[in-house]
């Protein structure tokens, strides 16, 4: 699971596994066990397991200011330019 950035202690993340098909492009924001997860396009609440309102607004705010970096990193990881990572 590739951290792409990192959020007042949060981790903003994706699962190499997750779907199949895979998914649209997504993140999960982890932060004391727990989970929300954004679509990119456009930055959307896909589902929030626990953070408050206040937080969720901020964390939307966050993607959407980074959804670049967040897609960038996406395609390079699934193989669709971007940076090379080890699997």
């Amino acid at each position: 699971m590739p951290v792409v950035l990192r959020y007042n202690g949060a981790r903003v993340l994706f699962y190499s596994n997750e779907g199949s098909p895979r998914e649209p492009i997504h993140v999960h924001v982890v932060k004391n066990g727990i989970d929300a997860k954004f679509w990119l396009n456009p930055v959307r609440l896909a589902y929030n397991d626990g953070f408050d309102a206040r937080t969720l607004r901020e964390l939307q705010e966050f993607v959407e200011a980074n959804a670049a970096k967040i897609e960038w990193v996406w395609h390079g990881y699934f193989g669709s330019g971007g940076p090379r990572f080890v699997r």
